[in-house]
Order: C-alpha cells, then sequence, then structure tokens
C-alpha cells in the first residue's frame, strides 16, 4: 500500500511518501521531495523493491500495490515502473480514504509521533533525517496491537520463519 503526506517547514513544504506491507504493517520503502512528481513515488516503490530484495524475496510476482488515485501514482512512469517488477496495481475508488486505510493510518502517525511533536521544521534535510529515524523506530521498536504486539519488523520476520518453503534437493545415484 502507498501515499504520501506533506510537512510544513520554513523554506516550503516537504513531500514524504511511504510504501507499507499491509499484512506486518512495515514501511518498506519512503522517500521525500520537496516536489510533489511521480519521481517522487518512484524513489519510494524503488525503495521498497530494493528492501524486498535484500530482504532475499526477489519474486515479487502477485504481489498487489494499492494506492489511491493521485496522479503521481497512476503516471506511466510508475504503473510500467510496478508491472516491470511483477506488481498489480490496485487503485482505490475517488473520494474514499477507507480504501487506502493502513496507508493514511501510517501517515496520521508520522504526524503525530514525529511531525507535530518535534516541529516546527526548518529543512528538507532535517525532516528526512528525522524520517529516517522514525522509520527505523516504527519498524524495529515500535509494538503494534494489530502485530501481536510486536514491532512490525519482527512480526514479519516471524512470519517468514514460519512459512518459507525449504528447497528439496535431489540426488542422483552415480
Amino acid at each position: 500500500m502507498a501515499d504520501m503526506t506533506y510537512v510544513s517547514t520554513w523554506s516550503g513544504f516537504v513531500y514524504a511518501a511511504f510504501v507499507i506491507d499491509t499484512y506486518s504493517r512495515r514501511i518498506v520503502g519512503w522517500r521525500t521531495s520537496t516536489s510533489m512528481t511521480s519521481a517522487l513515488v518512484l524513489d519510494a516503490i524503488e525503495h521498497a523493491i530494493w528492501t524486498r530484495q535484500r530482504d532475499g524475496i526477489s519474486d515479487l510476482t502477485g504481489l498487489v500495490q494499492h494506492h489511491d488515485r493521485g496522479s503521481q501514482y497512476t503516471s506511466i512512469a510508475y504503473t510500467e515502473r510496478l508491472a516491470a517488477a511483477g506488481i498489480d496495481a490496485s487503485v482505490g475508488r475517488v473520494g474514499d480514504s477507507y480504501d487506502n486505510a493502513v496507508a493514511e493510518t501510517i501517515n496520521g502517525l508520522y504526524k503525530t509521533e514525529l511531525i507535530k511533536p518535534r516541529g516546527p521544521w526548518r529543512t528538507i534535510d532535517q525532516v528526512e533525517v528525522a524520517t529516517l529515524e522514525w522509520v527505523d523506530w516504527f519498524n524495529h521498536r515500535r509494538i503494534n496491537s494489530y502485530c501481536a504486539d510486536m514491532p512490525p519488523a519482527e512480526y514479519e520476520a516471524l512470519y517468514y520463519s514460519q512459512h518459507r518453503t525449504q528447497k528439496v534437493t535431489e540426488f542422483s545415484n552415480p
């Protein structure tokens, strides 16, 4: 699931795009920018793809990436990148935030737990560093009731440890 939000700074707006795994609630990709363009969301999805590859998940075929109807997410470049990675795009209904509830929740937590308490923000660099720290904290230390009171990364790791398919090795007799 993907969405973006904005942060007001002394030098203008900063936009933060997040890609979230809806099973574990882990933020697998994110980026910040001073412009709300398709390049921002492309960078976030590239980060998510890289994260999954780093985690040993190279085949993303059948994965569904849901987002709202923002022009950045419906751009040709974005939809082509999803298709190239084997990811199916899913688009919500116009004006229905419930279709994107998990992403909207992440945006709300981001603003409630980081942006509002630590503002005012001066620059994009300040927001970017703080976002990096918050995402790490959110994924690895913040407990989540949806995740059986575990942090998202721990919940996801537990799932994979229980569900990884073991490769079968064939032995041939000489």
